[in-house]
């Protein structure tokens, strides 16, 4: 996604802005429909686990989004498809209205899948009527929520993902979200990683979270920009590949106590964990379920589907321990973003050599799970309205996650970005670097 305009004139709003905001809008939009175009109809409808949404519901959701921020409040006029999608489609906002409960989706049989795509196409027509033309006393107001909405479309494409996956894995014929995914995995050229290495830097005083300063695009939950003093760390310099987990597991990494906390170690037995989520051992190895369907495990690719309670164990065992997010976001300072993202469409994890760039594959491939608890930084303030609802209602129960993964969108990403999921989530592409004190 192009960067939207930032500065407008006070009384006046220059036809440029408004066309950039519309190719904005169409182009995000545009890749949410790619995302679902290998669906069957079957498969949108289908809510493998309470965390997981329905295709269906999603693109309905982000509609949903647009409508109840956007046209309802700006566009004179706006008559919604059907009020009940009021109730259907709002995920958590209970300032706007009751949302439908989440572990019960799936169960929306109606609208059809061919009613959402109406109400999209609903929406679209309408938001292109408020973008061509909208009221001059709101430009700005407009403007920040147009972006925050096209962000807020763009996490939903890396749920899609995500959900998509989950969704099949369920099913025992392991069936391929893409065939051409398939063959890509099999066609990538052999590349190891190299020995870890280690990254050394000095303690001091360092300026944490995003400058609002630059304009920029960043959530309510990455300000404000803060001092915190951070003690001299090291910083591996690449994740944890799949061959160094079969290591842990290969040692009873799963069978041990010793190296688990409390919460996790629970959850081991609970859940009968052996081994990361979608991964399977047969006679001849290990394999894991991926978008290109059912595929041996790449000893060389970073490790993947693991919650924090795994990425803490294996730390533990290896000597190490988690970075902390100040101490990732120190690292990330001055490094370029790029990586394996949507865009390079593997939607899976891959081996790469390296290259040289330290530290290497900070973004992309795999979110990293840090030591970090998801909490407000000093000063923190939520948005004013229904809006403030976004993220600081969840700063309780989650741990911070950093860098990007092999599904989000290059544009998505940034140095401050903070992902958060609770401890035990897997289905996520989370991984993990190591880290441990100087």
């Amino acid at each position: 996604m192009a960067p939207l305009a930032h500065q407008l004139a006070s009384d006046t709003l220059e036809t440029r802005h408004t066309k950039e905001w519309l190719r904005d809008y169409q182009r995000v939009r545009a890749a949410t429909e790619r995302l679902c175009a290998p669906l069957h109809r079957e498969d949108y409808m289908v809510q493998s686990m309470p965390d997981v949404s329905p295709p269906k519901w999603h693109i309905a959701h982000v509609s949903w989004f647009f409508e109840a921020f956007l046209l309802i409040p700006f566009l004179k006029d706006y008559r919604s498809l059907d009020p009940a999608y009021d109730f259907l489609f709002n995920s958590y906002y209970e300032t706007h209205g009751t949302p439908f409960p989440r572990p019960e989706r799936g169960v929306i049989s109606r609208p059809t899948v061919d009613d959402v795509y109406r109400y999209r196409a609903h929406v679209d027509e309408a938001m292109a009527r408020l973008l061509e033309a909208p009221p001059v006393e709101h430009v700005d107001e407009i403007r920040r929520r147009v972006e925050l909405g096209l962000h807020h479309e763009q996490q939903h494409q890396e749920l899609l993902v995500m959900d998509i996956k989950h969704i099949l894995a369920q099913n025992p014929l392991c069936p391929v979200y893409r065939d051409d995914l398939r063959d890509d995995l099999a066609t990538s050229p052999a590349a190891t990683p190299g020995e870890l290495a280690w990254l050394n830097y000095p303690a001091g005083v360092r300026l944490i979270g995003h400058e609002s300063a630059t304009g920029s695009f960043a959530y309510d939950n990455e300000m404000p920009r803060h001092r915190q003093f951070v003690e001299a760390f090291e910083l591996a310099d690449r994740p944890v590949t799949n061959g160094e987990f079969l290591a842990f597991i290969r040692d009873g990494g799963y069978r041990r106590p010793d190296h688990w906390l409390a919460d996790g170690w629970q959850r081991v037995k609970d859940e009968a964990w052996t081994a990361p989520l979608y991964w399977v051992q047969r006679d001849d190895g290990w394999y894991h379920m991926t978008l290109g369907g059912l595929v041996p495990v790449d000893e060389h690719a970073p490790v993947c589907h693991v919650s924090f309670y795994e990425a803490d164990a294996y730390a533990r065992w290896s000597g190490a321990r988690l970075p902390s997010e100040a101490e990732w976001e120190v690292a990330a300072e001055g490094v370029d973003i790029h990586g394996n993202f949507v865009e390079n469409d593997h939607l899976q994890p891959v081996a790469k050599a390296t290259d040289g760039a330290a530290p290497g594959r900070l973004y992309g491939d795999v979110w990293e799970w840090t030591g970090s608890a998801y909490r407000p930084y000093p000063g923190f303030r939520t948005l004013p309205g229904s809006l403030g609802e976004y993220n600081g209602k969840f700063m309780s129960g989650q741990m911070v996650l950093r860098g990007g993964c092999c599904a989000t969108p290059r544009s998505h990403i940034r140095a401050s970005y903070r992902n958060f999921f609770p401890p035990q989530a897997r289905w996520a592409f989370s991984g993990l670097r190591l880290a441990r004190d100087a």
